[in-house]
């Protein structure tokens, strides 16, 4: 963990360059993974390497900047949309909005593909951040709440990213997160059989799912409020 001053104590001139050096990272990280050196990130932040060691302590400093932004962007983007009841239009509007999350997105496919304890770490956050805005969305009344929260929100991140993993490994083009071509192919294929799912569910009757109710014990972190 690298240890940051106070905002209070950095001068704006530094805050900017600090957000348009994090930037670059994310969006070179996107682009050629992890092994990416701080010489580049460096050049495209229009900085030195010795200017981002003072910034952030080290690469892991800055990659841990980097992961903090794109956890809290996912977690605001996300709450806008599940826990307001403008959601639809809320929804709208960060599709429109889809080219500045882009870099994020590939950035977060990169930790995954990374592996390692990095990678599960990044999984574990994103899980427990998921939890607390689908929490939200059920106490808004926007989602329908679960028997094991845990476990479906589990469920519908690696739904998410596992489909967008997959596009990814089906393309030939080493620089496909780079290009509109891949987002606009993945995210046809992904966003409407994923909204029919979530909006209007899949089987046309509960006789599987009462059926497993009957032979399983009630999940850990069962929620109360879960429909019967």
């Amino acid at each position: 963990m690298v240890n940051m001053r106070s905002p209070g104590s950095r001068d704006t001139s530094d805050l900017t360059t600090r957000a348009r050096v994090r930037d670059a990272a994310i969006a070179r990280f996107a682009r050629d993974g992890f092994e990416t050196g701080l010489r580049t990130i460096a050049k495209d932040a229009g900085v030195s390497a010795a200017a981002i060691v003072k910034l952030f302590g080290s690469k892991d400093g800055l990659r841990e900047a980097c992961d903090d932004h794109v956890f809290r962007v996912i977690r605001e983007s996300k709450a806008e949309v599940l826990a307001e009841q403008s959601a639809p239009g809320a929804f709208i509007g960060q599709l429109a909005r889809i080219e500045a999350y882009r870099p994020m997105i590939a950035y977060t496919l990169r930790s995954i593909q990374a592996g390692g304890t990095h990678a599960r770490d990044f999984i574990e956050h994103m899980v427990a951040d998921a939890v607390e805005y689908v929490e939200a969305g059920v106490e808004a009344g926007t989602i329908v709440p679960s028997r094991d929260e845990d476990a479906r929100v589990r469920f519908l991140i690696g739904a998410t990213l596992g489909a967008l993993l997959l596009d990814l490994s089906m393309t030939t083009d080493p620089d496909a997160l780079a290009t509109s071509e891949f987002w606009e192919r993945a995210l046809g294929r992904l966003t409407l059989p994923a909204l029919e799912i979530y909006t209007e569910g899949f089987l046309m009757d509960r006789t599987l799912l009462e059926t497993y109710l009957l032979y399983i014990p009630d999940p850990p972190g069962s929620s109360a409020g879960a429909r019967a």
